[in-house]
């Protein structure tokens, strides 16, 4: 009999997975190469499943002989071990960001005389379908809030986008490109004291409390899957930042995100231009460790945000309270910097990782926009936060449309930089 190969997600077995797997035992000996979680990602998809759990389900079945591992989406390394008469997939990756891997098999399977057995793509089912029915009826807290630690494990670094409301985290939900052979998506949101205090027409001073940014978080996570990380601003005073703890655990929020600042907050891209004090760090610490304290549970983390470099107080500083906030028990820190050249980011990195090989640390690159996300992961950066984008780009949009309607008199000038009223109602589920 000869070896058959299979290259499988199999999150969810279908009716469409059933007849690829009877396809191929009609060939020979099925071999499935089961995705393990972190190829899986590296496909800009994700599981519901852990990789045991599909694989107990593969091995049930009669006609399937046996199931590895595929630890990345290209099959070059099972399909050198296993020299397989033949691989049979959907005809479903001639195009798009699938389709190098097809043609990579495609060549190594030339190399032992191989064969692509390729089977009409199960349009009435699939993974997808399936995988979007059961989000639009949501996802617990728990799964959204696990979600982050679980990503900073199998991914070398995570995008995520800013949201202010609902509709903005819709669209950061669903937000793809294909670039690289790859898909690629934005892992979470931020939830900015900056875009929610504004959008509520409100100065960025904390003066928007926490019952009213929580009901923005469970509008949002009502219509979403991703984790959230949250902009606790100072996080207030010890005993009020426990309580806000709790509250955003019980929310589902992933991260609690709390500056070194003491006083009035002010935006932190004012720097000294404005009266801004740094607290200590012995006071600082004890925050931290209340913030722990106050969890039940060690999903949600908690990133320290350090003002240093904002404040000019050096890059020594910076450091000294980095490994401070790590050793009061901060599961990340964040480095912050007003600086349009990234190089004292790049330093602080350099000076941090010598000693400290895996705590995660996060950027906001609103000023030093000009570095790109490779650039990132390569410094050993974690988590990318691009913090302000969708209200920056909104409002000018919405400005230029309200002129131009006063201009002109009529709004059929404004209708080309309008979604047009089919594309709004299809965009929100349900509508239609």
């Amino acid at each position: 009999m000869k070896k058959v190969y299979v290259s499988m997600i199999c999150d969810l077995l279908h009716a469409g997975h059933i007849k690829i797997l009877k396809k191929a035992a009609d060939l020979g000996d099925v071999t499935v190469g089961l995705l393990t979680t972190e190829a899986i990602e590296e496909l800009g998809e994700r599981a519901f499943l852990k990789y045991q759990q599909r694989k107990e389900v593969l091995e049930s079945l009669s006609f399937v002989k046996d199931v590895i591992p595929q630890e990345t989406s290209s099959y070059k390394e099972n399909l050198i071990k296993l020299k397989p008469g033949y691989v049979v997939h959907g005809d479903d990756w001639k195009t798009g960001h699938q389709k190098i891997i097809r043609d990579e098999v495609i060549s190594i399977l030339k190399e032992f005389d191989g064969e692509l057995v390729e089977l009409p793509y199960s349009k009435e089912i699939s993974d997808i379908s399936l995988k979007n029915q059961l989000l639009r009826l949501g996802v617990t807290g728990h799964t959204r809030q696990a979600r982050l630690k679980q990503l900073l494990k199998i991914k070398p670094i995570i995008r995520i986008m800013e949201c202010h409301n609902a509709l903005s985290a819709l669209i950061v939900e669903h937000a793809s490109v294909e670039a690289k052979q790859k898909k690629i998506n934005y892992d979470g949101f931020w939830s900015s004291s900056l875009t929610d205090s504004t959008a509520k027409g409100k100065p960025d001073i904390e003066a928007v409390d926490m019952t009213s940014r929580l009901a923005m978080v469970n509008d949002i996570f009502e219509v979403t899957t991703k984790p959230m990380i949250f902009d606790a601003d100072t996080g207030g005073k010890i005993e009020h930042f426990e309580i806000a703890i709790r509250s955003l655990e019980r929310a589902g929020v992933s991260a609690v995100v709390i500056e070194d600042k003491k006083g009035l907050k002010k935006n932190s891209l004012f720097g000294n231009e404005v009266s801004q004090k740094q607290d200590s760090i012995e006071n600082f610490c004890k925050k931290i460790k209340a913030g722990k304290s106050a969890q039940s549970l060690d999903d949600m983390m908690i990133v320290a945000r350090i003002e240093s470099l904002i404040l000019e107080a050096g890059m020594d500083d910076a450091l000294q309270r980095a490994f401070a906030y790590v050793d009061a028990g901060a599961d990340s820190i964040m480095i912050h910097s007003r600086n349009k050249d990234p190089e004292e980011i790049k330093l602080f990195m350099k000076s941090f990782r010598a000693k400290d090989k895996n705590t995660p640390v996060v950027v906001v690159p609103t000023s030093f926009n000009s570095v790109t996300i490779d650039e990132f992961e390569k410094m050993g950066v974690n988590i990318v936060i691009y913090a302000n984008h969708m209200l920056r780009s909104a409002y000018p949009a919405m400005l230029d449309v309200a002129n131009n309607i006063l201009k002109n008199g009529r709004s059929m000038e404004s209708e080309e930089a309008c979604m047009s009223i089919n594309e709004l109602l299809e965009f929100i589920p349900g509508t239609k």
